[in-house]
């Protein structure tokens, strides 16, 4: 194997695992060190400046990040359910414990007299909107709603997101000077292209919700709701009540926003009935377990066959029981299981089985091309589309996927705009902005607390039973109290804090490889990368993780650590004598529209 380049900013951002796995690579290590610190208001920046949404998205993100944490791989000897760090809940302490921080926000540059259109009010369109609009661009917002958010205000319930916290994290954004129109809905993309926008993001999100095409659908349909539909129906106040015995469709997070809405409203009899198996749903793994939590039963591998009615009322619906065969390719058949059908009564239907993009207001001659699925045909990394002052984000670009993402692409279509705009190559990407510093305060001494703590993830608490489900605005998570948010914020192993290792100072002693707790350093022969994993200490099975090779030392063996597992405790650094090993701090940010242009400027 090569030695390791790690000069190459990409390869520390791949230990960094929970910031790597984040689309918009918030700098997770970062801001937990500060709340450890209490220093709740810095803690909140660091995530403003690259999610936006903070105290949104520490109630409701798809939490990216917390699959990846090694937290829940070094743990899986100790415990048998290992549990990665709650880095989103720790996102709502930084949002819910600061201080007013409207003092921090941007400087707003001169007006360069740009103009550009954001359509939606949603997670894509304000990012957007909040990275341009301090370069001096004079962004507008359209949306047919009342207030800002989209998708966030619309079809999170508030028992999950309190309207305030909405309220606050939009306002922060239009207060940037952004004008926002309200109540206007876009119905003409070829009108809109008329007004002589400099540029154009689209980010109306994937509003309507796929429907179930049964016997019994149109005869039944006053019983029967879309999901999407029937979530914004409640979120204005249209909507305040249920049948008694309702049955959700559905496997994703939207099902479990529905089946826990109709419990808050009447639904004493609710249940979620799903097609897949209940591991294959694409409800997030707490999102399930919340619905169960409230008395909600999900039954898996019944296929909707028929609404039941008599003369137009809902009496209940029909399934289909199957099981799941797979071939060897590992593709997926549901099969009949020769049982008889499944009926269960009900008085409403909530259907919950996907979104689609729509896009009725953009003409087809207008020169923006969509492929078959009709989606608009997009450059992956500028989100252009095939007119070049045109853009798309969030799930109006490649469908419907969650908050972070859509915040993600807003970043990147803002960077676009203002290469667009500055006559700049769109598709030259500006690189990220890193450091890599030295923590030594002593000798063998650091300046970040590597005593690893051996606590278990920490449990959120909720509001008791029966005051949340008596209203749906109720907020059911509590958050943390400040004295556990510094406990679990102890759980982060500082993965951005690297091991760095100098084979000039090396004298092959092997102290480090003695107290390394995780066996993940070896000296050893060279070879092949496949073979030499298989010679490591502790073998190293996971190859999405990279080994850190260095150059060859004055026996011909190399040190490998394997970077998977370890723990960047610093013991290796505190036990050489040499100082071969040192702990570094690998802080990578994202560049934001305008800061690339400002570097070239001052060089």
């Amino acid at each position: 194997m090569q030695r390791t380049n790690i000069a190459n900013p990409a390869y520390f951002h791949k230990v960094v695992d929970c910031q790597y796995a984040c689309p918009a690579h918030t700098p997770v290590p970062e801001y937990i060190r500060m709340i450890a610190q209490r220093r709740y208001s810095d803690a909140y920046m660091i995530n403003w400046v690259s999610n936006v949404f903070p105290g949104i998205l520490g109630r409701t993100c798809d939490r990216p990040c917390e699959p990846a944490c090694r937290r829940g791989r070094v743990e899986e000897g100790n415990t048998g359910e290992p549990e990665p760090v709650a880095i989103c809940r720790l996102k709502r302490v930084a949002a819910d414990m600061k201080d007013d921080v409207r003092a921090r926000m941007p400087k707003l540059e001169p007006k360069n007299g740009k103009r550009v259109a954001c359509v939606g009010a949603g997670p894509a369109s304000l990012t957007v909107a909040r990275d341009l609009a301090p370069l001096g661009y004079e962004v507008t917002v359209f949306d047919g709603e009342a207030k800002a958010g989209g998708f966030i205000r619309t079809q999170i319930p508030r028992f999950r997101l309190p309207e305030s916290v909405i309220d606050e994290e939009t306002g922060y954004i239009l207060d940037l000077g952004v004008e926002f129109r309200s109540g206007e809905r876009i119905d003409s993309m070829t009108a809109l292209m008329a007004q002589e926008w400099d540029a154009i993001f689209v980010g109306c999100g994937a509003p309507r919700g796929r429907d179930l095409d049964v016997p019994g659908r149109q005869e039944a349909a006053a019983s029967i709701h879309i999901g999407i539909d029937w979530l914004n129906s409640v979120s204005f106040g249209h909507v305040s009540s249920i049948g008694k015995r309702v049955i959700v469709l559905g496997g994703g997070n939207t099902a479990m926003d529905c089946c826990r809405s109709a419990r808050r409203l009447g639904g004493t009899d609710v249940k979620v009935i799903v097609r897949s198996g209940f591991a294959e749903m694409k409800a997030s793994p707490w999102e399930k377990e919340d619905a169960q939590h409230e008395g909600i039963p999900i039954i898996d591998f019944h296929v909707p066959k028929a609404f039941v009615h008599e003369e137009g009322k809902l009496l209940g619906m029909r399934f289909e029981i199957v099981r799941a065969e797979y071939d060897d390719k590992g593709r997926r058949t549901l099969v009949p299981t020769g049982e008889p059908d499944a009926y269960f009564e009900c008085d409403e239907v909530l259907v919950a089985v996907g979104q689609e993009n729509a896009f009725p207001w953009i003409e087809r001659d207008c020169g923006i091309a969509f492929d078959k699925s009709g989606l608009p045909k997009l450059d992956e990394n500028t989100f252009q589309s095939t007119v070049p002052n045109v853009f798309f984000g969030g799930d109006a670009a490649f469908g419907p996927k969650n908050i972070i993402t859509a915040v993600a692409h807003g970043h990147e279509a803002a960077v676009s705009i203002d290469k667009l705009l500055r006559a700049e190559p769109v598709y030259v990407r500006p690189a990220p902005m890193t450091n890599l510093v030295s923590q030594k305060m002593g000798i063998h001494e650091w300046s970040y607390d590597n005593d690893t703590s051996n606590d278990l993830r920490y449990k959120v608490p909720w509001a008791k039973a029966e005051t949340a489900l008596a209203s749906i605005r109720v907020e059911v998570e509590l958050g943390f109290d400040a004295a556990t948010a510094f406990k679990e914020a102890e759980r982060c192993l500082n993965c951005d804090v690297q091991t760095v290792f100098t084979e000039a100072a090396c004298i092959e002693c092997d102290a480090c490889v003695d107290i390394c707790p995780m066996d993940c350093i070896n000296f050893i022969d060279n070879g092949e990368e496949v073979e030499l994993r298989s010679r490591l200490k502790a073998p190293a099975l996971n190859l999405a993780q990279d080994l850190y090779v260095s150059g060859g030392l004055k026996t011909g063996r190399v040190m490998v650590k394997d970077e998977d597992v370890c723990l960047h405790c610093g013991l290796c650094a505190e036990r050489c004598p040499t100082g071969a090993w040192d702990m570094q701090k690998f802080l990578l940010k994202m560049t934001p529209a305008g800061q690339g242009h400002a570097q070239e400027v001052a060089a």
